[in-house]
């Protein structure tokens, strides 16, 4: 996915000098990883969609820019539902702006209007309802944006507050560069759009990790394997062994023992146990019982750090 810079409009008659000055004002530094980060966002958000709204979704990058706030802000529709977003470590909001296309045809296909024609939007406020529907679309765009970022840096987004008007909107100063994601988003025969405007200095602090150039590879590795291993071990039954006490006796004390002999092993009353997987000593813990009448085992001390216990399976 390319990502373009805004060009000044410029007259005809403007002279080659004055336009280049223009333009070099409104040459912005370009951000490789944010930009692979989005393409990976995009493929993220449409299964999200699908699983919300009960229908096939599919979202593409229609666009990414670098271009003043000001300009970002008058080029997303008005009236929209617009939530400014903060992340507690950067060092301003950005926007995520859902277009009235997306929010009406996520209604209509939700409440079991997808055999009907498609309503034309025309403009007005939102409803109660179109806006219950609009923040659980975006709190789900941004759960995904957020996983996303994980991959490079963890964040947590929480939406300050709604707007409708995105030219009355002031996230930075005019002038101030911004990335535009403008988001395609199919739906069955319906769609839509939605735009995230992200100024510089709320980037600032990350811009470090955004600049560097992508070479291919992962963003921090990808953590859906860990995930999907996490799960498959959490429902894997794993064999432990309760060892009450231990003694060594000499082989010809053994062959002296007689029927009916009391051995003194020398258990005390607070004899700890040992826990025992796969022949390593884990846990020591204290015996018990439980209501029911059951034994129980209250684990006192670790026997094993953790990274000793990335041993203890065997190969």
């Amino acid at each position: 996915m390319s990502a373009t810079s805004a060009k000044a409009d410029l007259p005809a008659s403007t002279p080659v000098e004055e336009e280049i000055i223009q333009r070099a004002k409104r040459s912005y530094e370009r951000f490789p990883i944010l930009e692979v980060l989005l393409e990976r966002f995009a493929l993220a958000v449409g299964p999200a969609l699908k699983h919300y709204i009960g229908a096939i979704c599919e979202a593409n990058i229609d666009s990414i820019d670098y271009l003043p706030t000001g300009d970002a802000l008058e080029s997303v529709p008005s009236p929209a539902l617009i939530s400014v977003v903060e992340e507690v470590e950067w060092d301003g909001p950005f926007a995520l702006v859902i277009d009235p296309t997306l929010l009406i045809s996520a209604l209509e296909i939700t409440f079991g209007g997808r055999m009907a024609e498609r309503s034309e939007w025309a403009p007005r406020s939102f409803t109660a309802i179109e806006k219950k529907i609009g923040s659980e679309i975006t709190q789900l765009i941004l759960d995904e944006l957020s996983e996303t970022f994980a991959q490079l840096t963890s964040v947590s987004f929480s939406v300050s507050h709604l707007e409708t008007n995105a030219q009355a909107m002031v996230l930075a100063p005019p002038n101030t560069g911004c990335v535009r994601l403008r988001m395609h988003v199919t739906m069955d025969d319906r769609d839509g759009y939605f735009y995230v405007v992200a100024p510089f200095n709320a980037l600032s602090t990350i811009r470090h990790l955004l600049v560097q150039p992508f070479h291919g590879g992962s963003l921090g590795g990808d953590k859906s394997w860990r995930r999907n291993l996490t799960e498959v071990i959490s429902d894997t039954e794993v064999l432990v062994t309760a060892r009450l006490h231990e003694v060594r006796v000499p082989l010809q004390d053994v062959l002296e023992w007689k029927k009916g002999q009391v051995l003194d092993l020398g258990i005390d009353n607070d004899q700890e146990v040992a826990l025992i997987c796969s022949g390593h000593d884990m846990y020591l813990a204290q015996t018990g019982k439980r209501k029911n009448g059951r034994l129980a085992l209250k684990i006192t001390d670790q026997l094993k750090d953790e990274e000793e216990m990335t041993d203890v399976l065997p190969n």
